[in-house]
């Protein structure tokens, strides 16, 4: 009977944890008409995926795919992925009303941003530190929806769903993302504000 209760306890124990570890995960559920690309889901998957020229920019499993940073009246939206296996950082810088933890992100909800705005900034970090900020021509980061997760009636993160596309300059040479798309779960260990 001890044996029983002791295994059942350790399940219900190891159940728990499970659980916010598969919420961490990176699930990638491929794309009908593109399975290099993930669908577009809201279900917050922790996927992302763009086509950047003829390589893809993916979500990865063994790197946090967005981090976000509150700073000076601006939201950085960064995903963390990889491009023919080089770890690339994409960053959306623009303004926000402030906040100060991840449940303000919920304002987003069907708010498209135009990344040819003076106040907006686009930039690409490499590996090795190099960070490029883009002139874009054209483009927009539309967050589609957002949700706020609730696990035993406890807030545990915002799920935030939507597209991207931009078209910008790099060494005097026009190139482009296209049809990315994100499905990301943000809590406390990935935002941040200052």
């Amino acid at each position: 009977m001890k044996k029983t209760i002791f295994l059942l306890l350790t399940s219900c124990l190891l159940a728990s944890c499970a659980k916010e570890d598969v919420l961490d995960r990176t699930i990638f559920i491929p794309d009908e008409s593109d399975p290099n690309l993930p669908a577009y889901t809201e279900w917050g998957y922790n996927s992302f995926g763009a086509k950047y020229e003829r390589s893809y920019f993916l979500a990865s499993n063994s790197i946090i795919p967005c981090k976000i940073l509150y700073k000076d009246g601006k939201l950085q939206f960064s995903l963390i992925g990889n491009i023919d296996y080089e770890k690339i950082t994409l960053s959306f810088i623009f303004p926000f009303p402030s906040i100060s933890d991840y449940s303000g992100l919920i304002q987003l909800n069907d708010k498209e941003i135009n990344l040819v705005d003076a106040d907006c900034t686009v930039k690409i970090s490499q590996n090795d530190g190099n960070d490029k900020i883009l002139n874009v021509l054209n483009g927009k980061l539309h967050f589609k929806r957002t949700q706020l997760l609730n696990i035993d009636d406890i807030p545990n993160r915002v799920i935030l769903s939507g597209t991207f596309e931009l078209r910008f300059m790099q060494d005097d040479f026009p190139e482009s993302i296209s049809d990315g798309r994100f499905d990301l779960g943000i809590n406390n260990n990935t935002f941040y504000a200052f």
